[in-house]
């Protein structure tokens, strides 16, 4: 307990699945969480928090919702310590030639732009505090290939380089920059989870995971709670895969 006592943290995607669950965790861990989403569930996720949580609408694809965010946090809570860009989606799942070119955009501009303006203006603001964490939601589908998965792995690939690339821009200046990479998670982008949010026992394992069973938007919340924390105080630039040993 109380991993992140004191710390300020922004959530992007915390209206649901794993952003939620990041949210919750968070605040049970002492920190106070910006729950962002463009959803409005935010408020639900603020609301189950309590004083400690303020909810805030944003669209991580726009440059000045993504700025208003992180103006808010620090207004509203003095600070920005943690910042996990978590918001994104799969899209349709294709072969590469007949995947649309607005799909394409809207895959690239919510799952890597997204990332990239979080690091814009989350890390100005960790600069002027005197340093901070900032995680990554990746996928195991950035670090191998998946079958109708071009363009959604195309961006989560993105994000691996952003997280190492800017991980090396500031690794003097008190900011870690990792990643994680979640592979077969029972979340929303599983149909099933909606009728029941934690796996029965029936249901059938993901092909191919050598744990044999799902991921747990849980155990996603978890491995971004270490990389937030103090206990990963040497660790930067890394993309942790999550996923059972899917990517092993």
């Amino acid at each position: 307990m109380n991993r992140l006592q004191d710390k300020v943290a922004v959530i992007t995607g915390a209206g649901s699945g794993m952003g939620r669950e990041m949210a919750l965790l968070f605040a049970r861990e002492g920190a106070r969480v910006v729950c962002a989403d463009r959803s409005g569930a935010e408020q639900q996720t603020a609301g189950t928090i309590g004083e400690r949580a303020l909810a805030v609408h944003c669209d991580v694809a726009i440059g000045a919702e993504v700025r208003n965010m992180i103006d808010t946090a620090v207004t509203h809570f003095g600070r920005l310590d943690v910042l996990v860009n978590n918001a994104g989606f799969g899209g349709p799942m294709k072969p590469l030639h007949e995947q649309a070119e607005d799909d394409y955009d809207t895959i690239q501009a919510v799952n890597l732009k997204g990332v990239f303006l979080g690091m814009k203006y989350g890390i100005a603001a960790m600069l002027k505090s005197g340093g901070g964490a900032v995680v990554n939601t990746a996928s195991a589908a950035g670090l191998v290939g998946m079958k109708h998965h071009s363009i959604y792995g195309a961006a989560k690939a993105g994000v691996v380089q952003l997280t190492k690339a800017a991980a090396l821009d500031y690794a003097q200046q008190n900011i870690r920059i990792n990643a994680i990479c979640p592979g077969m998670t029972w979340t929303g982008l599983v149909k099933a989870s909606i009728e029941h949010p934690v796996p029965p026992a029936d249901a059938k394992p993901p092909f191919g995971v050598p744990m044999d069973r799902w991921g747990l938007a849980s155990e996603l919340a978890n491995a971004a709670l270490f990389l937030a924390s103090d206990e990963a105080s040497y660790i930067t630039g890394v993309a942790l895969p999550v996923d059972g040993g899917y990517v092993v």
